[in-house]
């Protein structure tokens, strides 16, 4: 028997096809799981990786697509809604939907300020929130937030995206102090420089200036924050709570 068989999960931020939520999902399938796959968009992208990871089910599993932008109200209440009903329970909530953006400090619009707090933080506090009742009602769960290293470390440009995922590591460690008791495990990973095969977008100097902060000397791959995230969603680290695991290659220690 796969260690997650019977246990369902949600995913958000699983439409890049290379990126950290798509191999979250697939791993979790890997071992068992159902999974309710969530993002804004592409629709095509996410419907690719649920058939990706109905390749890789149990029997008797399932992968669903959602469509839904996180940063509506309502919209993670209606996630976690639909999830219940497909599967009568939810075991694994992945919060790792994200909004970036990239200016100098004192160009950014209040537009760009809500959106990304709405993503970065909204969705993951109010999915939390939405998910405990069924948690507490089966006696169990895991949340796990993808937070960053540029939640403990600062960047050119990253002001804001920094300051939301400090504020979801804080986070985590307020929801475990609370749910302890109910025997939901809260635990957050901050990846470090990840190819997602969207590393090209800021160019090759910018690629090359993180790659220089790295003791390892490479960019980290997102199989290896799935790797973390299935270990962090298994039934072993039952005392590991309120902790944000950093995969970053040695990002944050100098």
């Amino acid at each position: 028997m796969k260690p997650l068989e019977g246990k369902c999960a949600i995913v958000t931020g699983a439409s890049t096809p290379n990126g950290i939520g798509s191999a979250i999902a697939r791993r979790l399938a890997a071992e068992g799981a159902s999974l309710l796959v969530v993002a804004e968009g592409p629709a095509q992208d996410l419907e690719a990786t649920a058939s990706a990871c109905r390749t890789l089910l149990a029997p008797g599993a399932q992968a669903e697509a959602l469509l839904l932008d996180l940063s509506q109200p309502g919209a993670p209440e209606r996630m976690v809604e639909h999830a219940d009903r497909l599967f009568g329970r939810v075991d694994i909530l992945v919060n790792n939907a994200a909004a970036r953006a990239s200016y100098s400090f004192g160009t950014y619009t209040r537009e760009q300020f809500d959106k990304v707090v709405a993503v970065n933080i909204g969705a993951a506090f109010f999915a939390s929130q939405s998910v405990l009742p069924i948690m507490r009602r089966q006696g169990s769960g895991r949340i796990i937030h993808i937070a960053s290293q540029l939640g403990h470390v600062t960047f050119d440009k990253r002001a804001l995206y920094g300051l939301t995922k400090a504020a979801i590591i804080h986070l985590t460690k307020s929801m475990a102090h609370e749910l302890g008791k109910d025997n939901i495990i809260v635990n957050a990973i901050s990846p470090g420089p990840i190819d997602t095969g969207r590393r090209t977008v800021n160019g090759p100097e910018v690629t090359a200036q993180l790659i220089g902060k790295v003791p390892a000397g490479r960019l980290g791959e997102a199989a290896e924050i799935a790797e973390v995230a299935f270990f962090l969603a298994s039934s072993s680290p039952q005392f590991l709570q309120g902790q944000d695991v950093v995969v970053d290659g040695g990002f944050i220690i100098h």
